[in-house]
């Protein structure tokens, strides 16, 4: 991962406690503040700092406003079988997220299968992370959580739909196999992160003010015209993950959420899959090495390039990231540090 322009390496630790310390000056608990500095700094650790050290100042503007509530914790609503229906009562969205993706473990450890289904909690920040905690104890995984209206439907040029995004998980070689996408080809965090960095996109991400696709964040983020990830597809995934999120959470919908500056109240999803107790769980681990070395042996088109596993170069930054610092703006750097 080569560093930006104008950017430092910052210590896991010392990010860590720079979140912590702020944290608590919001009204989080110690153990709360600790894991949630967690989260967000792991985030950076793995390179993701959309939605890490980038997206911080507004969860905590988020908390002070009220709606984030340091405190709260998810309670049950209902039960049946393997299914549970949580509200998250407005609670941290990592936390309520954290505990959510656990609980579906405890219920797949006695049933093969589990469900949450949580309602009113706030922005998961990245969620990957909970493909990643699920999946390195050893369960399969799927989730996903709605938004606020912030993508047109294909052909549409206001936003009423969410890039909803969604994630898939499955344990490899003591890590996992994670794929984590929005709906849209790339999310807000990732935009605001290019034009942070000015930089263009790799690949056309939405629509300018005439209408025209452009590779330009800063225009994207003008008109908030994100392009769904395959048109038409997308859009319609975005849509149903929107409609099963609400049935069953019983929570808002994408149009019944608020304002996108405070995104709070949204609806998420999570199923996680024992496949210890599967038949043929002793053969899972050959088979996962098998289609990835198949994958492996593809032409990539760049001869530079390697193709890859959803998952595999975090492995790659996350060491040398843990081992060397994290690269972060040092103008992001310095406003964590005056907060």
């Amino acid at each position: 991962m080569e560093i930006p322009e104008k950017s430092i390496r910052i210590g896991y630790d010392k990010m860590k406690s720079e979140f912590f310390r702020i944290l608590i000056s919001v009204g989080f608990s110690e153990p709360n503040a600790e894991r949630c500095a967690e989260i967000f700094t792991m985030n950076c650790a793995d390179g993701v700092n959309s939605h890490g050290i980038n997206r911080f100042p507004r969860f905590i503007m988020n908390t002070r406003q009220g709606f984030v509530k340091p405190e709260a914790v998810p309670s049950l609503i209902h039960e049946f079988g393997s299914l549970e229906q949580w509200d998250g009562n407005l609670g941290a969205g990592p936390l309520n997220a954290a505990f959510a993706t656990d609980r579906a473990m405890e219920i797949a450890d006695e049933n093969g299968t589990g469900l949450v289904a949580l309602r009113n909690t706030n922005h998961w920040m990245r969620g990957g992370t909970y493909g990643w905690q699920a999946a390195k104890k050893g369960f399969a995984f799927i989730c996903w959580t709605n938004t606020c209206q912030n993508m047109p439907a294909w052909g549409a040029a206001d936003p009423r739909i969410g890039n909803n995004p969604f994630i898939m998980a499955v344990p490899y070689k003591g890590e996992a196999i994670v794929i984590d996408f929005a709906m849209s080809q790339y999310s807000y965090g990732k935009l605001e992160s290019m034009k942070s960095d000015g930089n263009k996109l790799p690949y056309p991400g939405g629509f300018n003010r005439q209408g025209q696709m452009t590779d330009d964040p800063g225009e994207i983020l003008e008109t908030w015209r994100v392009l769904p990830a395959g048109y038409w597809k997308g859009a319609g995934l975005s849509l149903l993950l929107d409609i099963m999120a609400t049935i069953l959470s019983g929570g808002l919908s994408t149009h019944q959420i608020h304002a996108c500056s405070s995104e709070h109240s949204v609806s998420q999803v999570f199923i996680a899959f024992n496949i210890s107790k599967l038949h043929n769980f002793p053969s899972i681990e050959s088979s996962i090495h098998q289609i990835i070395e198949d994958l492996h042996k593809s032409i990539p088109v760049d001869s530079s390039s390697n193709i890859r596993y959803p998952g595999e170069n975090v492995l790659r930054i996350r060491k040398k990231n843990l081992e060397e610092g994290i690269p972060v703006s040092s103008a992001a750097w310095e406003k964590i540090r005056n907060m």
